[in-house]
Order: structure tokens, then sequence, then C-alpha cells
């Protein structure tokens, strides 16, 4: 049961990247942003990176100073007890001093490998943030080229008179033809009741008139 849950997942899941790989053939624009976002993500862990090699570099320089410092320091010792016949505290101080002159060795090569490292980090770093740049720019051409094709698309589909041009043109002569018949019968209309109204007002003038001659 368990394996057939896990067919069943695994099905689903190939599925579901498939039906996302075609909608990103179908919108190269948000395929470019999504892999844009991954670069920036990237640029910025590397920057991070950058930032902690240096933070090594001054802790390699503080810690190679410093056990210069003490190399120095264990030998000057040695030599003062060296002249005051203290040759167990001179043994001591010139194993000190040697002990910190080797560290201040290996601590200097790690100092250089430290920098010959950060060097090259920083190069791939400009480097990344270069391509990052070229990739932005490439996309806002992409997105020009997006938009202007979109343009042209809708103004051909408003200019073509075979698929969209002339239903408007129909509709607009036909509207036209509506108002014509509209205004033909307001007037006829207008023009009858006029009409009427004048006859009614001289039927009431002629019986008027002849009340006044018979009486």
């Amino acid at each position: 049961m368990t394996n057939l849950f896990s067919r069943i997942k695994q099905t689903i899941t190939a599925d579901f990247h498939e039906i996302l790989d075609k909608k990103e053939e179908k919108n190269p624009i948000a395929l470019l942003n999504q892999y844009l976002r991954q670069c920036e993500a990237e640029t910025e862990k590397v920057r991070k990176m950058v930032e902690r090699q240096y933070l090594l570099k001054n802790e390699f320089q503080k810690e190679l100073q410093e056990a210069t410092d003490l190399a120095e320091k264990r030998k000057h010792q040695a030599g003062i007890a060296e002249q005051a016949g203290e040759s167990e505290l001179q043994n001591f101080a010139d194993i000190e001093s040697q002990q910190y002159a080797e560290r201040a060795v290996r601590l200097k090569e790690a100092l250089q490998e430290n920098e010959k490292q950060l060097s090259e980090l920083e190069q791939k770093y400009r480097e990344m943030k270069h391509k990052l740049k070229d990739m932005s720019i490439k996309r806002m051409e992409l997105m020009g080229r997006e938009n202007i094709a979109r343009a042209h698309h809708r103004i051909n589909t408003v200019l073509d008179t075979t698929v969209y041009s002339n239903k408007p043109i129909a509709k607009f002569e036909e509207m036209e033809s509506y108002l014509d018949r509209l205004e033909h019968g307001i007037n006829s209309s207008y023009h009858r009741n006029t009409i009427d109204a004048k006859i009614i007002q001289l039927e009431k003038d002629l019986k008027n008139k002849d009340a006044q001659s018979i009486s």
C-alpha cells in the first residue's frame, strides 16, 4: 500500500512539474525572472562569503602580528636572561620565541593563501555581478520586445478588415440606420400631432364663426 501511494505521489509530482515546464515554455519572461531570482540569491551568498573571507583575513593579520611581536619579545628576553646568567629562564624564552616564530611562519602562509583565495573570490563575485546585470538588461530588452509584439498584435486585430474591422463598421451602419428611422418616426409623429392640433383649432374657429353669423 505504501509503495502504491509512493507511485501515485511520484506520478502526480511528475505531472505537476511537466505542467510547470509547459507553462514556462509559453512564458519565457516568467522563466527568466525565476532564473534571475535564483542568480541574485546565489550572488548574495557569494557576497557574504567575500565578507567572511575579509574577516578571516583580518584575524590572520591580527594573529600574525601577535605571534611576530611575541617571538621578538621572547628573543629579546632570552638575550637579557643570557646576559644575567639565567640559563633556565633563557632556555624557556628561547623555546617560546621559536614556537612563536614557527607560528608566525604558518600564519603568514595561511594569510597569503587567504589573500589569494580572496582575490579569486572577488574576481568571481565581480563576474557574477556583471553577468547578473547583463541578464537584467537582457530581460528588459525581452520585455520590451514582448510588449511591442503584444501591442502590434492588438493593433493588427483592430485594423484587420477581414477579422475585426467590418464588424464594428456594420454595427455603426446598423445603428445609424436605426437612428435615421427613429428620427423619421419622431418627425412624422410631430408633424401629425401638429396637423391634428391645427385642424382641431380650425374646426373650433369655423364653429365660432358660424355661431356668430347665426346670431
